[in-house]
């Protein structure tokens, strides 16, 4: 499916701040849509004069209208009069009858969106809820009557909050997860039930209506906690906009304030809760165990150094020629492993930037590798992107190996030789070469030597993957690799 930025690049002609205005308000779409107990869907107009949907949410807390996706197509007949006439207008236009849409009777509402007060609409968003659908409980109109007065900020220019772009997104509170309304002066005016099963879980039994939540705050809350979130007395009194979280006893509430606004003066604010405990402890025991899983890595490293070293020690302690040569393949191999073991103890993930283990790997075979030969210069062109732990392994092992081939048996009768690395990525798999500027190898020796069967082996079983020895169109050996990516992009979330 295409971004909304796609779609408008493709379709429409927006100025880069009014894409951006329109991203911001996706990123509130869902609540929005909640809160309206109806779908949502955003219209820019196309260069031919028409519309496109650049996005569409479904309600979680109500039925939907929408069954299959509008997003990327020309807008419905029944609804482009409409929404025409809101952009025009620059105001909510809302017909007196029921639309109908796929032999359905619907309520469709158009509400223009303005960056700022005053100006043109940039885009319109329809509202779109089934006819019997009713507001016979409190919450259902409560959440409705927020809903009218966020209709009125977006029209206003109000809403979204560009300051609550990097605002956290896991655990993030929904409408159904517990609301509060409140009065400009920080006071309940309704407090939907799961927002009181949340404060009864903290030690706040009693009706909150009509409490300043600020002091039922202060009275559950740990005091240290609160002494330390400066910020938590001002979402919770709704006057500024943000998200935090507010501890009491073992219990954890995430915990979102939007302030609501009227002609640019702030007339109240929702909050919006959700109870993180659980979410919060498994974050902390996550933590905990990345940093544990560093400290491993970061000690393996340690480790290959120092097995390198003593490597190094041995092999200035040898007169053997075929000694020093097999110990110098051994401290390569190590050193290789250490640079992966060094990008993952600086990591939290447990996948590696094999651009940045390429670009330490190369320079370090090619020099180790050159005992007194021609002059050789690396270069990497390409990218490898991340990958994980256990494939990144094997891979910078491979890229040592054929390296060194390169340069010692590659490029052992050139004057000044050339080692490239050339990686491209691709959806589905990732090809690497490297190939020289040497007069090329017999093809019958390829496979004779331990690093070559080692490279074999590790491609074949660790990658998967395919491995071809070639020789270039001007001269010189080309090796290519074709890993293919579909086993471990679902499960290791590769880029």
């Amino acid at each position: 499916m295409l971004t909304l930025a796609e779609i408008v690049a493709e379709q429409a002609s927006l100025p880069p701040d009014d894409v951006e205005w329109l991203q911001d308000l996706v990123r509130e779409g869902q609540l929005v849509a909640d809160l309206s107990l109806a779908d949502i869907a955003l219209w820019v107009k196309t260069r031919d004069k028409s519309w496109v949907a650049v996005a569409l949410f479904r309600a979680s807390t109500a039925s939907t209208v929408f069954y299959r996706d509008i997003v990327g197509k020309e807008i419905d007949a029944s609804w482009e009069t409409l929404v025409s006439e809101c952009q025009r207008r620059g105001t909510m236009v809302e017909p007196t009858e029921p639309i109908w849409f796929e032999e359905t009777a619907t309520l469709v509402r158009a509400i223009p969106i303005r960056r700022r007060s005053g100006s043109d609409p940039i885009a319109v968003l329809t509202r779109h809820a089934l006819v019997n659908d009713n507001l016979e409980n409190r919450q259902a109109q409560k959440f409705v009557e927020s809903a009218e007065q966020i209709y009125s900020m977006i029209a206003d220019g109000d809403f979204p909050d560009p300051s609550q772009r990097d605002s956290p997104k896991l655990g993030a509170p929904r409408a159904s997860d517990g609301l509060i309304k409140l009065d400009r002066d920080g006071t309940v005016t309704y407090a939907s039930p799961n927002a009181l099963s949340s404060f009864n879980r903290m030690g706040y039994p009693a009706p909150m209506e009509g409490m300043g939540l600020a002091e039922v705050a202060r009275r559950v809350g740990n005091t240290e906690a609160l002494a330390a979130n400066e910020m938590l007395p001002m979402v919770v009194s709704g006057r500024v906009p943000g998200q935090t979280d507010f501890l009491a006893g073992p219990t954890t509430i995430a915990v979102r304030g939007i302030p609501l606004t009227q002609s640019g003066e702030r007339i109240g604010a929702i909050l919006l809760l959700r109870d993180v405990t659980e979410l919060r402890r498994q974050e902390r025991e996550l933590s905990s165990k990345n940093a544990t899983i560093r400290e491993i890595h970061h000690r393996v490293k340690n480790n290959l150094q120092t097995v390198a070293s003593l490597l190094r020690i041995q092999s200035r302690r040898t007169n053997s020629n075929e000694v020093k040569e097999a110990i110098a393949q051994a401290m390569r191999r190590v050193e290789a492993i250490a640079v992966v073991h060094d990008a993952l103890a600086t990591g939290l993930a447990q996948t590696v930037d094999f651009d940045e283990v390429a670009a330490r790997v190369t320079p370090l075979a090619a020099e180790v590798a050159n005992t007194g030969g021609p002059s050789v210069r690396p270069t990497i062109k390409g990218t490898f992107g991340d990958l994980p732990s256990e494939f990144a392994t094997p891979l910078a092992i491979v890229l040592t190996e054929l390296i060194t081939n390169a340069v010692e048996h590659g490029l052992k009768d050139v004057t000044e030789g050339t080692v490239t690395v050339q990686a491209d990525r691709a959806a589905d798999h990732l090809q690497v070469s490297v190939s020289d500027n040497g007069p090329g190898v017999d093809a019958s020796t390829i496979g004779q030597g331990l690093g070559t069967q080692i490279i074999r082996t590790l491609v074949e079983n660790e990658l998967s993957a395919t491995i071809e020895w070639s020789r270039g169109e001007s001269g010189g050996t080309v090796v290519t690799i074709d890993i293919p990516l579909r086993y471990i992009a679902a499960a290791k979330g590769v880029k």
